[in-house]
């Protein structure tokens, strides 16, 4: 079912591939479409055979005929408009009023809309308003890799599950491993101040990488980067 909009919205694919490149905002943006006819689609995206779930509600949704791109969230400044009743839990998945959002198309639409503010909330943001969301650790996961060339040449290229987005690691989309209570959590920066998770099979392939290449501290080269994948040491 095609997602109703007034208009569609520009997209810029900085850093992300299969993405339609930069585009101008139009001097004017039009209301939002209809809320019933919204409502009625978010209903039926978040309902369940077992339990239909109420809909989340976010004013001004952009058009999602091209899944893969991304909005340029950063540069859409609307008032904040209080919470979405949403939250991605420490594993990635969403839930909205406490039951989990069924259909991936409209995780991958929300999950386009994110973007993290200076105080460190997490935000579902579209041209008209702002809306607080909860995150439990990263909001998105890196779920598959591929690599090219090797040592200083070589180039990581990452997939975001969610949005099916892939992104190079490099000087400005780093990895970075943390300590966490069952081992290393090595995650990759990405824009809006958000980062990925790299699911753990993913870390591993880097892990085995790392060791062929033998570099110390251990770690692998990518966009004209080092990339440490060495756990941080604790502190008494």
């Amino acid at each position: 079912m095609p997602l109703p909009s007034a208009r569609a919205l520009p997209a810029f694919a900085e850093g992300v591939h299969n993405g339609p490149g930069a585009a101008h905002l139009p001097p004017r943006i039009t209301m939002p479409f209809a809320k019933a006819a919204r409502l009625a689609y978010l209903h039926g995206m978040t309902a369940t055979s077992s339990r239909p779930a109420s809909a989340p509600y976010i004013a001004g949704l952009p058009d999602d005929a091209a899944p893969a791109r991304r909005y340029p969230v950063e540069q859409w400044h609307p008032p904040h408009c209080g919470h979405s009743g949403m939250r991605i839990d420490a594993e990635g998945r969403w839930f909205h009023e406490g039951q989990p959002i069924a259909r991936p198309a409209l995780v991958s639409l929300f999950a386009r809309l994110l973007r993290r503010e200076a105080d460190g909330r997490y935000v579902l943001v579209t041209p008209v308003e702002s809306l607080d969301i909860d995150v439990a650790d990263a909001p998105l996961i890196a779920d598959a890799m591929t690599s090219e060339s090797n040592g200083p040449a070589r180039t990581l290229h990452f997939r975001i599950g969610a949005t099916e987005a892939w992104f190079d690691a490099d000087a400005a989309h780093p990895i970075v491993v943390e300590s966490g209570p069952h081992g290393p959590r090595p995650y990759l920066g990405l824009d809006a101040g958000l980062r990925a998770r790299i699911a753990r099979p993913v870390y591993y392939t880097l892990a085995d990488l790392a060791l062929e290449e033998g570099n110390d501290p251990p770690g692998l080269w990518s966009g004209g980067a080092f990339h440490s994948l060495a756990e941080p040491e604790a502190h008494p």
